[in-house]
């Protein structure tokens, strides 16, 4: 006699799989026990793994294949379940909202380890019951925000924002809000960034909560990955902080998740399936119906304008507490400070007050970005889409100016368009042309240069940020990974080298991005002291991203880019889906996304519009060619339908790749 089981197998395949075993492989009497466990099962001429997420003591009678063809389970893999009943469901939810296979969600839950390892680089020496015992005084503000965070649901929302610039003791709150769920035996996911770029929070949670911390990393190995996942199911660790997949930690009896940096595009994924770290613990929350506290100096737009709708019940924090002022923030012009390198003569002059004063200096480069941006050097005209108000970008190749949301292109001009200069060019540099350039200027100061290029295992990034506070460098030079969480308390000057990199970006949160870039950044200078200075180095000084992040008018910001995404019919007032077609040979993607535009654009909605096909902007990434098609509409829902509907009928060409992104975080 056999028993059948629906197995889920990590395949693009939107099913699951009937499968037979044995009385003797399944030999416990409680049959349900089995669900959620991992088994090893023929597929074609390969042996797969796959999850259990159904269960049937004879064949379904929808089935239609002859019993004697269904085959058989080779081996039970787990002695306990990894998925839980919850979990199955979350993976259900993200399959139908990010278009992706059952399979692929729950594989990108699940750890893949094989066996436990113990984990090297945490020894708790408290015990359990020592975090209850400190006192801690917080301030009025705070003490405020985790009372309304954590009153009863009935009375609140759910959804909570802790707004308040950096060194306004945010993590204070998140933590005593955690310490509380805690006392009521209930557990806790502690979302961030990214572990290696937050060591201090992590830090902060596993000294303050001991061995019921678990911190889940990039680090980790899969089979230590597995051990904390089982630590966690057997309610040995109780408050979970990790990055972006942590938001699936099989926490029982979950009382409370926490986004720190909520603004961070590293919380949406870029592989399939492209969830997003905040919509999933939104799912979450609602579902379990527990408080959601998401918090940041520079919140998203999305949930600004989420907190003005009353959707997130706000928590503002204004005071400073570690000592320091906010620190002085000026704008550098380079169109009339003009460097002959990448420094301007004034940013020189304050790194060299700051190391005669012996205090450090971070220089930051957002590095990413088109360096080849069409700009009139006599009166700072830059070349817009006529149709997408967004940057044009320079190709090299065809000597031409292209659009990447809807295609447009156009000649380069000889002149300016707007003051009929002939003084027009490019611009744009890079961290090793910076370091090259400091080191000639300051031969005898120790540099310190961070970026992935150069973060390796006899250094890693843990060790070198380290050292730099505990004073072994006086420069450091780093791209986004030195504007996160960190705090230096020798740092009294941020030097901004050049503010318009991802102004540039052919993308509609460019200024979004500027300007949180720009205010995190600042907010590393003077956390200790109360003289800290920040100067940013921009050719647009007065552009709004960069004007309002240095003049802290935050809100005058993003009541403008509001209104800007309004006007333009960009999130928060409508939702985007991306359907990026590519291939090894420009033709087959440039076909196959022909033929689904016409496939979409047959079923359009009332109030559809599909952008597009056009070259995405980085038209070419490991040797695939790259077209993209965008839908926009007010209701998500539609969209959803119409790219389902198209993935269902469209047989796309063997060597076509469709990528679906719901919700997109970036159009590159």
């Amino acid at each position: 006699m056999s028993f059948y089981f629906d197995v889920a197998l990590n395949l693009p395949l939107n099913e699951t799989f009937i499968y037979r075993g044995s009385k003797e492989m399944f030999s416990d009497t409680n049959l349900e026990s089995y669900f959620g466990r991992r088994v090893s099962v023929p597929f074609g001429n390969r042996k797969l793994t796959g999850f259990i997420v159904g269960i049937h003591k004879s064949l379904p009678e929808s089935i239609k294949i002859p019993e004697s063809k269904i085959r058989e389970i080779i081996k039970i893999q787990d002695q306990e379940s990894l998925l839980t009943k919850e979990l199955y469901e979350l993976a259900k939810w993200i399959s139908n909202y990010y278009l992706c296979s059952i399979g692929e969600s729950i594989f990108a839950m699940i750890p893949s380890g094989k066996r436990e390892t113990d984990i090297p680089g945490f020894s708790f020496s408290q015990d359990e019951t020592s975090f209850e015992k400190k006192e801690r005084t917080l301030s009025k503000e705070q003490i405020d925000a985790v009372n309304g965070i954590l009153k009863p649901t009935e009375e609140s929302n759910l959804f909570h924002y802790l707004y308040g610039k950096t060194g306004t003791g945010k993590t204070e709150v998140f933590l005593s809000s955690a310490e509380k769920v805690l006392q009521e035996g209930k557990g806790v996911i502690y979302l961030v960034p990214e572990i290696s770029l937050t060591p201090q929070v992590a830090d902060a949670v596993t000294k303050r909560f001991g061995n019921t911390a678990a911190v889940l990393h990039s680090g980790l190995t899969p089979s230590q990955r597995l051990t904390e996942w089982k630590r966690i199911l057997h309610r040995e660790a109780r408050v979970i902080i990790g990055a972006r997949s942590a938001i699936f930690a099989p926490v029982p009896d979950l009382g409370l998740i926490i986004i720190d940096e909520e603004h961070d595009s590293s919380y949406k994924a870029g592989s399939s399936p492209r969830y997003h770290g905040r919509q999933v613990a939104m799912h979450r929350a609602t579902v379990n119906k527990i408080p959601l506290v998401m918090g940041s100096a520079t919140p998203s737009v999305e949930a600004y304008y989420l907190m003005e709708q009353k959707v997130l019940e706000k928590h503002i924090l204004t005071q400073r507490l570690a000592g320091g002022a906010m620190p002085e923030i000026k704008a550098v012009n380079l169109s009339l400070d003009k460097p002959q390198g990448c420094l301007s003569s004034e940013l020189i002059f304050q790194m060299k007050k700051t190391l005669e004063e012996k205090k450090q200096i971070i220089l930051f480069l957002n590095r990413r970005g088109f360096t080849h941006f069409f700009r009139c050097n006599s009166c700072g005209f830059e070349m817009k889409c006529k149709n997408c108000s967004v940057n044009m970008t320079f190709h090299k190749k065809e000597k031409r100016l292209r659009c990447h949301y809807c295609g447009y292109n156009t000649e380069v001009p000889s002149q300016c368009p707007e003051c009929g200069s002939l003084d027009v060019g490019y611009s744009g540099f890079g961290t090793e042309f910076i370091e090259a350039e400091v080191q000639s200027k300051f031969p005898n100061e120790k540099i310190l240069r961070i970026d992935t290029d150069n973060i390796s295992k006899e250094y890693p990034l843990q060790e070198r940020l380290e050292d730099f506070k505990n004073g072994k460098y006086s420069i450091l030079l780093g791209t986004q990974m030195v504007a996160k969480g960190l705090n230096f308390p020798n740092l009294s000057l941020v030097g901004v080298v050049l503010a318009d990199t991802s102004l540039h970006l052919p993308d509609f949160r460019a200024s979004e991005k500027t300007f949180s870039l720009i205010t995190q950044v600042a907010g590393r200078a003077g956390r200790f002291f109360p003289d800290g200075k920040v100067l940013v180095q921009s050719y647009s000084p007065d552009r709004e991203a960069i004007d309002c992040s240095v003049n802290s008018r935050d809100k005058e910001f993003y009541e403008k880019e509001i209104q800007t995404r309004a006007m333009l019919g960009f999130p928060p007032f409508t939702r985007l889906l991306r359907l990026v077609f590519r291939s090894q040979f420009k033709n087959h993607a440039e076909k196959a996304a022909s033929d689904s535009f016409k496939i979409l654009n047959d079923m359009k909605a009332e109030g559809v519009q599909i952008l597009g096909p056009s070259e995405c902007p980085l038209a070419m990434i490991s040797n695939n060619h790259r077209i993209q098609i965008l839908l926009r509409a007010k209701k998500l829902a539609t969209l959803q339908k119409m790219a389902k509907v198209l993935l269902q009928v469209y047989k796309v060409p063997g060597h076509v790749y469709i990528e679906t992104d719901v919700d997109p975080q970036n159009l590159l």
